[in-house]
C-alpha cells in the first residue's frame, strides 16, 4: 500500500481575504439595486424626496446591481469597487444633505468598497493595460 503525501499548502493572502467583504458588499449593494429597480415603495418615496425623478431611481438601481455583480466577478472586482466608491460618495452626500438622514450606512459601504479597490488596484492597472496580471 502506498501513501501519497503533498507538500502543497494553501496559502491565505490578504488579497484572498478580500473575498469575504467583497461578497457581503456585493450582495448588499445588488439587493439595494434590485429593490430600486423593482419599485419598492420605500425606494419610490425616497427618490420622490430626493426630487431628481424616478428615472434616477432606475439609473442608481442599475448601477448598484451592476456593481454588486461586478464585485463577485474576479476580473471585474477592482473596477466595480472603484466605481461603487464613487456612487457611495454620492449616496452619503445625498443622505446627509438632501434627505437629512444618517449617511453612516453609505459611509460604511464606501469604506469597504475603497479598501477593496485599494487592495486590488493592481487589477485596475491590468484592465487599463499598464500592469501585469497576478497569478
Amino acid at each position: 500500500m502506498s501513501t501519497i503525501t503533498s507538500n502543497t499548502r494553501t496559502r491565505i493572502t490578504p488579497r484572498s481575504l478580500l473575498w469575504v467583504p467583497q461578497i457581503l458588499l456585493g450582495l448588499s449593494i445588488a439587493g439595494g439595486g434590485l429593490s430600486k429597480l423593482a419599485g419598492h415603495p420605500s425606494m419610490v418615496t425616497m427618490f420622490d424626496d430626493i426630487g431628481a425623478g424616478q428615472w434616477f431611481r432606475y439609473v442608481v438601481g442599475a448601477l448598484e446591481l451592476a456593481g454588486g455583480i461586478g464585485l463577485l466577478v474576479p476580473r471585474l472586482a477592482a473596477l466595480a469597487a472603484f466605481c461603487l466608491a464613487g456612487l457611495l460618495v454620492g449616496a452619503a452626500f445625498t443622505s446627509a444633505v438632501v434627505l437629512d438622514a444618517s449617511p453612516l450606512t453609505a459611509i460604511g459601504h464606501l469604506v469597504v468598497a475603497a479598501l477593496i479597490a485599494w487592495f486590488r488596484r493592481r487589477d485596475l492597472a491590468v484592465l487599463r493595460g499598464t500592469g501585469r496580471a497576478r497569478g
